[in-house]
């Protein structure tokens, strides 16, 4: 008797998991829409975001010159940068660098590195910080005491100063780059992760998922997972910003993107010799960099809102 009325619950609880309707996570996914929709300013951030995008993946058509390209007409007879107000310099929508090069070319290349570097650099972080903030929340015990306390001394040093060590060890190229702000970047996530997995792993759908004898990766695939996807999406963009900040520092101090590959953190370094006599050297590349950066923060910000609507009540949005 005892035997039969386990079964019978287990079938309960069982058919209970099963019951939610198909359509309830594109329901979600359009309330979010909708919401993320009705923002104007996470709107704007994600048309940038998508010009932006469109510019890095189309910049052999839309660069008029080749960002290499030293042109003889690309000085003037004094050896300073052209700009882009003097009548034969037409062709140079934004003057030139100190080396001749049409600086508009460059800035439109300058996107393609840092957009690869941002996105592919917090997909590193988001993976490792998700891993190991999950495995340390849903496993605890010893493991999850070594794995936060290695967060925490991660999180000890300064991120900008750890970049430029592990960037010192190694060869400095795109590929470091993206290893090392990847590298540095995780323990954030992995925190914010953790906490809410030792929320998680106590509610009642985690609970019955063992009582019908789930295995402990079917729980975290299937039940623990999703919940977490909201977070690791809205952490993939605001993280986006915060790493090409950082490649865009790491190229200004010259040890990031080597020349002659365009940097926008490379061009105001080389730049800021002619601060006076050719401003825009800094302004434009400096203008791409807050731009970028302050779309992304919107898209994030906008995401945010749509995905976890309690959290702007709560703050009072």
């Amino acid at each position: 008797m005892a035997v039969e009325n386990l079964q019978q619950g287990q079938a309960t609880v069982a058919n209970a998991l099963r019951a939610v309707p198909p359509s309830r996570g594109q329901s979600m996914l359009v309330l979010a829409w909708r919401r993320f929709r009705r923002d104007r300013m996470a709107m704007a951030g994600a048309f940038i975001v998508f010009v932006l995008v469109g510019v890095a993946v189309f910049a052999p058509y839309i660069a008029p010159h080749d960002p290499a390209e030293q042109f003889d007409d690309g000085l003037t007879m004094q050896g300073l940068p052209v700009p882009s107000t003097l009548p034969h310099s037409t062709r140079f929508i934004l003057g030139t660098d100190a080396n001749g090069r049409d600086l508009f070319s460059r800035i439109v290349y300058g996107a393609r590195v840092s957009l690869t570097v941002g996105v592919l650099a917090n997909l590193v972080a988001v993976s490792i910080g998700t891993l190991l903030g999950a495995i340390a929340g849903y496993v605890q015990g010893w493991v999850g005491v070594v794995i936060m306390r290695f967060t925490e001394m991660m999180m000890a040093f300064p991120t900008l100063l750890l970049a430029i060590a592990l960037v010192a060890i190694l060869r400095p190229s795109m590929w470091i780059i993206i290893f090392v702000i990847g590298a540095v970047y995780w323990t954030w996530i992995a925190r914010v992760i953790y906490g809410q997995v030792l929320s998680l792993r106590t509610r009642e759908f985690i609970e019955a998922a063992r009582c019908v004898g789930a295995k402990e990766s079917r729980i975290i695939m299937r039940h623990l997972l999703p919940h977490l996807v909201p977070t690791m999406i809205v952490w993939g963009s605001l993280g986006i910003a915060t790493n090409v900040m950082l490649e865009a520092s790491l190229s200004y101090l010259g040890i990031g993107v080597q020349p002659p590959t365009p940097s926008w953190g490379g061009m105001i370094q080389q730049g800021q010799e002619f601060y006076r006599s050719a401003p825009w050297l800094i302004l434009y590349p400096g203008l791409a960099i807050m731009l970028t950066v302050f779309a992304f923060n919107l898209l994030g910000d906008g995401l945010r809102d749509a995905l976890d609507p309690a959290q702007r009540k709560s703050i009072g949005g």
